[in-house]
């Protein structure tokens, strides 16, 4: 089978879904990999690097005539569904919880839709979750970018002119862009706490050095599928009233917390961002999904009441070159373990399957 891979659409989008190094890998797997010119520009990989890994590189309308797979991180665009053939396998992300009139257009296409957002956060499936390698990373880059906005440094220093304190750092939710938040602002030097709705992430915060503050909660069922569930107003300001301290007196917050399929919950209100510490900055990782912080605003760093708030959307694709070579690699776990370099595998029965196949033979498998 021949593999397809696009140039990413979607506005600053520099990643791209397949690294030279797998493509490489897919092709001494028996694939034919097809490159849409330049399609790796952004993420420092040029033409030529995808030709020395045996890829041939092609026009975007040749990839549409010729794949029988066709690969992206984002979705793929109006344009892009109007030229698939009967047939074709799409595998990208799609979030098809929040647009399910693409599933259906796709479907009507007669192509075949996998969506890589969806692969079940189940321990045979680790080195295909796309989430995961790329929340990793945005958790990284999200301290970085707050440190750059600060007006103080992170680690204690001890100087002849007197001794500077550690800055302290407050980070909502401890998945995979928490505890890598936590690592990297530790790493740094700072003082770090940490707070979620999921009790069983507090001894995953304090291995990395966070103190965890941790909020009674009545409800037992927190969490779905390794995200946690959306809680009822009087959790949240319960989990507001515990936190505000810690809040008030933090130099840097970074909010991670999302709700798989829904809006964003938020989390700091503006009378809140009011009472925190002149000079403080919030990095709202959520953004993109409505906002963890009632007063960010996408792309944009805003200052509000002397507290600065960055909305960055789309952080992985700021570290572009490592998060496609992540992205390849859980593509590459991902498609051989659905196919071969003859034909796709469809067991229908199989549960990294049941979540990620949404269409197949003009019908919509699984709806929003």
């Amino acid at each position: 089978m021949k593999i397809g891979v696009l140039k990413e659409t979607r506005p600053n989008e520099k990643r791209v879904a397949v690294s030279p190094k797998i493509a490489q890998n897919f092709i001494q797997k028996g694939f034919d990999i097809l490159v849409e010119k330049d399609a790796g520009l952004a993420s420092s990989f040029d033409n030529k690097s995808y030709e020395k890994s045996g890829a041939v590189i092609v026009q975007k309308d040749d990839i549409f005539k010729d794949a029988d797979i066709l690969v992206k991180i984002n979705p793929l665009d109006a344009d892009e569904i109007a030229k698939l053939k009967k047939g074709q396998v799409i595998v990208s992300m799609v979030y098809h919880r929040l647009q399910p009139e693409l599933v259906k257009k796709i479907a009507l296409q007669g192509a075949t839709l996998f969506s890589m957002d969806a692969i079940p956060r189940i321990s045979r499936a680790q080195n295909m979750d796309v989430l995961s390698s790329q929340s990793n990373l945005a958790g990284y880059k999200a301290v970085i970018l707050g440190a750059d906005q600060m007006t103080k440094i992170f680690p204690l220093m001890m100087t002849a002119a007197g001794t500077i304190t550690p800055a302290k750092v407050l980070i909502y939710g401890v998945g995979v862009a928490g505890l890598q938040a936590i690592a990297t602002a530790k790493r740094l030097g700072a003082v770090v706490e940490a707070t979620d709705v999921r009790p069983e992430t507090k001894e995953q915060a304090e291995s990395l050095g966070a103190k965890f503050i941790s909020v009674e909660n009545d409800n037992a069922d927190v969490s779905e599928g390794g995200y946690a569930k959306e809680q009822s107003a009087e959790f949240l300001q319960k989990q507001k009233e515990a936190v505000n301290k810690s809040l008030f007196d933090a130099d840097l917050v970074v909010t991670t917390a999302l709700v798989q399929g829904a809006k964003a919950p938020v989390l700091i209100k503006e009378d809140q961002i009011k009472q925190m510490k002149r000079g403080a900055v919030i990095v709202d990782m959520a953004v993109e999904k409505g906002g963890n912080v009632e007063l960010s605003e996408p792309d944009q760093i805003v200052d509000k009441y002397g507290v600065t708030i960055i909305g960055k959307t789309n952080l992985p694709s700021t570290l572009a070159t490592n998060a496609s070579e992540l992205y390849a690699k859980n593509l590459y776990n991902f498609i051989t373990f659905m196919a071969d370099k003859d034909h796709f595998h469809f067991d229908h029965d199989e549960e990294i399957t049941q979540n990620t196949l949404l269409a197949q033979d003009g019908k919509v498998l699984i709806e929003a």
